[in-house]
């Protein structure tokens, strides 16, 4: 049953075209997720949705007696009742509070708030957003309108929504950057990009499998009308020397190619700003401990960073991850214990909130303040270059920064960060606000950094793909390290039989027998049992250490050159059948053989991936 259709709308901002006649039907048992770069109109996509804002032409249509809750990204609660009465206002009748109050108190003691009968002023943004969460869940609705829900959800929040959502009945249109909640809870994809709209019918990794499909296509057909305008092209150049029937068709199609809409290539964020020079002294972190109004955070923690370190924090909200940051960083004291830093240590922080950046500067302005010109891998590159890299359109650099989106804000403010070519780079909830697309990049880039990462996040995607080891809050101020990414610490817990959460991903875990360091686990804290450790200690303990086979190692260098010549092969096959026009022997060859290329080309590039992972795996042992 069709429950809301969305037909030729258009909406625009100043000179920004947010969408250009898209069209959309949602239906019962639909939840679908909205992607998008930052400034692509996510937002203003549900806000349409929800009755919030009007097109600028076409129609959103919503079924008769549909009953819709929307959760915005900057909920806003009324200070003259508790937070409680905010949460089940206008619900339920009277006489009905009693059971509807108890079923939002047990949900926002769930997500990290017991104390419901204060003011709404009184909590964090984070708060307030799951608070909003809460409201928003409990209201009777068709259709659950989410915007960024898993923002300020730690890990077993996450899940626990995940659960909710994918076991309730509802229709669901959401904008999350969380690709495992993604993968996890939508059956459809959405996505927004340069105007129009794409719709996919899959979770998030279908959809990465049939938008690579899709833009194959469109780029074959780009190919082929590029050959047959240049063929038009030198037809016309040696002009028309009688105007028949044939002649006429002739310039008629050369004017249809000509004025064609081409396919243009997605801009991508471009990373590529150096670091500092890292010196042999680090950081060195000894016994610190940090209190909070009689509350112990941090308890006597002890830690040397390595050069190669990518450190995830992890724990639930209010454990005191920003404090650890903070402390070492220097931007305060510890009770006790020191915290030394090496002379060649350059730290660059990236924050949760955009603190650093004046809403009343111009992104230009913002960025020359940083540096006139920086030195990257490519060069001396200016401000305003640094700005295009990160997709600020010349338009974008002479628009207040007050009037960016809320991601558009994030990038710049990541900018700001990179441009200081910091040596150790600091990342307090990077995942939050920022598009699929740049933080794919970055991750990327984070891989190959020549520095110190050290990451607060509740992104399971992000800390598998970037960190290497993880800290995590234990209660009473505990802090204990694990080898590995996030699917590695989950799988120590599960052999421990402390969560019972599934694995999240199908990386190859670390083997052990699930106790001490050889699972990958080392304490740290109140118990002292590891003092002063270096992290060298446990960084070369495996139960088995992989290498290549001589074969293997023969493949490894060379299989590039292979995939290399196959994308050649098939490069010149499409050629090929774009000149055999209507030969349809010779295009029934070539198209048996540019199948056969692909395939090879497919089974190539699993066996790249396969080998470059190992070959990870193999350099991790050695350092």
């Amino acid at each position: 049953m069709n429950l809301i259709t969305i037909e030729n709308v258009s909406k625009s901002y100043t000179e920004r075209v947010l969408f250009d006649e898209v069209s959309l039907g949602i239906n019962e048992g639909d939840r679908i997720g909205i992607i998008g770069i930052n400034g692509t109109g996510k937002s203003t996509f549900l806000r349409l949705l929800a009755g919030m804002e009007e097109p600028d032409t076409g129609t959103v249509v919503k079924g008769k007696g549909l009953r819709l809750a929307y959760l915005p990204q900057t909920p806003v609660f009324s200070d003259e009742k508790t937070l409680l009465e905010n949460v089940t206002e206008g619900l339920v009748h009277p006489e009905e509070y009693r059971d509807i109050a108890g079923e939002a108190a047990a949900m926002l003691r769930k997500l990290g708030i017991p104390e419901t009968g204060g003011k709404p002023s009184l909590l964090s943004g984070g708060q307030r957003k799951r608070a909003a969460l809460v409201r928003t869940l409990l209201m009777p609705a068709d259709v659950l309108v989410l915007d960024e829900p898993t923002n300020h959800l730690d890990s077993a929040m996450t899940e626990w929504l995940e659960e909710y959502l994918k076991k309730n009945g509802r229709a669901l249109v959401m904008v999350t950057h969380d690709r495992y909640f993604l993968d996890a809870v939508v059956n459809r994809i959405v996505e927004l990009d340069r105007g129009k709209l794409y719709s996919y019918k899959e979770n998030y990794t279908g959809f990465l499998v049939a938008k690579a499909e899709r833009e194959a296509m469109q780029a074959a057909t780009e190919r082929k009308a590029k050959s047959l305008y240049r063929e038009e092209l030198a037809w016309m150049m040696r002009g028309a020397r009688a105007r028949s029937t044939k002649q006429e068709a002739h310039i008629e199609r050369f004017e249809a190619l000509k004025n064609r809409e081409t396919i243009e290539e997605q801009s991508e964020v471009e990373i590529n700003a150096i670091s500092s020079r890292l010196g042999k002294k680090t950081i060195e972190v000894t016994g610190i401990s940090k209190s909070f109004d009689g509350k112990v955070l941090i308890r006597e923690f002890s830690y040397i960073f390595l050069s190669t370190d990518r450190i995830g924090i992890i724990g639930e909200n209010g454990c005191g991850k920003s404090t650890l940051l903070k402390l070492i960083t220097g931007k305060i004291a510890p009770d006790t214990g020191t915290v030394e830093s090496g002379t060649t240590v350059k730290t660059g922080y990236f924050m949760q909130e955009n603190e650093t950046l004046n809403p009343e500067l111009r992104v230009i302005d913002s960025v020359r303040n940083v540096a006139e010109y920086i030195e990257t891998a490519d060069g001396t590159v200016s401000a305003s270059q640094m700005c295009e890299r990160f997709l600020f359109t010349d338009a974008l650099q002479y628009t207040l920064i007050g009037k960016l989106s809320g991601g558009e804000k994030r990038r710049l403010a990541l900018l700001h960060v990179l441009m200081e070519a910091p040596n150790v780079l600091i990342l307090d909830e990077p995942t939050n606000d920022l598009d699929i697309r740049t933080l794919t990049i970055l991750e990327e880039y984070l891989k190959g950094y020549a520095g110190i990462v050290i990451a607060v996040s509740h992104d399971r995607y992000f800390l598998d793909k970037v960190v290497n080891r993880i800290f995590a809050f234990e209660g009473g101020g505990v802090i204990r390290r694990y080898e590995g990414n996030y699917s590695d610490y989950r799988a120590v817990c599960e052999r421990e039989g402390r969560l019972p959460a599934p694995v999240l991903s199908g990386k190859r875990l670390l083997s052990g027998d699930g106790t001490g360091a050889e699972n990958g686990a080392v304490s740290s804290g109140a118990d002292g049992s590891t003092g002063k450790a270096d992290s060298r200690d446990t960084w070369k303990k495996r139960e088995q250490k992989l290498k290549f086979s001589y074969k293997e190692q023969k493949e490894y260098e060379t299989i590039e050159a292979e995939i290399a010549t196959l994308e050649d092969k098939v490069a010149a096959l499409e050629a090929g059948m774009a000149e055999a026009g209507a030969d349809y022997t010779k295009l029934q060859e070539l198209s048996a053989k540019k199948e056969a290329a692909e395939a090879e080309l497919s089974e190539k590039m699993e066996r790249w991936v396969y080998l470059n992972e190992l070959a990870e795996e193999i350099e991790k042992q050695k350092v």
